[in-house]
């Protein structure tokens, strides 16, 4: 197998190696999503959240609010995929296996979960419309009843799971919350598909996001053994009828590609460098990642501070096609400052001036998509290439 004919093909397919591969702002940004398969939500807040900073790093001229004006424009919806994520709406029908799965109590979200408690939510917002999650909160100091936050909370995430609600819209973290018929477009598919039709658009998905794909990644953290089933029938069938190909990494690992793609012309790798959230789709997938880049990562914010060898929020380095470093940063809004805490140069070309100045001109419109003025480098290893990045960012 050619690895690096493999990479570039892989990063092309997931928009990374062109200048526009998707259009620009709020049309790019759709484009982007219902080519991606999905967009994962995340919660941490040091730099831009992780469903902006994916966009970002492909679609010139994206800004954060786009992605709630898609929600309410009812471009995109909000669901599980193997996460909380944005979803392209014309998406919407493969919701719902795992919908029906919770709904039948087949998995759960919630055990035990409270009908009587979620009967009365559904009839409030049909008949006084969409909820905030904010509106069920009290400040009496007694709380009981059906408008106690927690299990009233816990109703209304298991009405939204089970598919009975549709998020609508959002402000920051604060979902609001509708009936699921007042909120899907009337022309969307609803009929749930089959598992091998499932086990198909899978499939097809992670071939034309990924280009490769082994059988644990087009399932990736789904746990229905029927699916992953389907969709190991379904590769054999395409590896027997010659439609797919199977490579071999050095390691052993078995990738599905499309007849012919490494024939295919070389995607061109421009000299420049992409900042990439640690939730990004090419990076999610980390042994694929350590597989096909050589490059070992692991997102320590869930790792004790006196055990992190990178920082809280590191962040990966992608320069042309290959992962030559990491840093962790933060975003100080109130004073406009991006603060790179640690920086870790781990290819030896990003000693190269070519380097140097693609990471100079990435961070600085990477600040500037923080709402930051000014950028501060405080520790690089290795220390000798401190001055020269220090000289390069204040250019």
């Amino acid at each position: 197998m050619s690895i690096p004919r493999l990479r570039r093909h892989a990063l092309a397919a997931q928009g990374l190696l062109q200048s526009k591969p998707f259009g620009s702002g709020i049309a790019g940004a759709v484009n982007a999503i219902n080519h991606l398969g999905y967009v994962q939500i995340d919660s941490i807040s040091v730099v831009e959240r992780a469903h902006h900073h994916v966009l970002y790093s492909r679609v010139p001229g994206f800004i954060p609010t786009m992605t709630n004006q898609l929600l309410t424009e009812r471009k995109i919806f909000e669901y599980w995929s193997h996460a909380a994520a944005f979803l392209p709406m014309e998406d919407f029908r493969f919701s719902l296996p795992y919908k029906n799965a919770i709904k039948n109590g087949k998995v759960h979200w919630f055990k035990s979960p409270d009908r009587p408690l979620m009967r009365r939510l559904l009839e409030r917002i049909r008949v006084d419309g969409p909820l905030r999650s904010r509106d069920l909160e009290t400040t009496r100091p007694n709380r009981a009843g059906w408008w106690d936050w927690k299990p009233a909370k816990k109703a209304l995430e298991q009405l939204y799971m089970e598919g009975e609600l549709m998020v609508s819209d959002r402000e920051g973290f604060q979902k609001t919350y509708d009936l699921t018929e007042r909120v899907l477009p009337s022309q969307v598919n609803t009929q749930t598909p089959g598992i091998e039709e499932f086990a198909e658009h899978l499939l097809q998905q992670q071939l034309r996001c990924h280009a490769c794909v082994s059988l644990r990644g087009v399932t990736y953290l789904r746990k229905d053994s029927a699916l992953r089933k389907a969709v190991k029938h379904r590769v054999e069938e395409g590896l027997g009828s010659g439609e797919l190909e199977e490579l071999r990494s050095p390691p052993g690992e078995a990738f599905v590609v499309e007849a012919g793609m490494l024939e295919r012309k070389l995607p061109r790798a421009a000299p420049r460098m992409r900042i990439l959230s640690p939730f990004d789709n090419a990076v999610i997938q980390r042994e694929r990642l350590k597989t096909l880049f050589d490059y070992d990562y692991q997102l320590e914010c869930y790792v004790p501070a006196a055990k992190r060898r990178h920082g809280y929020f590191s962040l990966p380095l992608l320069y042309r096609d290959d992962f030559v470093g990491r840093m962790d940063c933060k975003a100080h809004r109130k004073d406009r400052r991006l603060e790179i805490k640690s920086l870790h140069c781990e290819a030896e070309s990003f000693g190269d001036d070519p380097v140097i100045d693609a990471f100079a001109d990435a961070v600085g419109r990477f600040t500037a998509f923080q709402g930051c003025e000014v950028v501060t480098l405080d520790k690089v290893y290795p220390a000798r290439l401190a001055q020269r990045l220090r000289s390069a960012l204040k250019r």
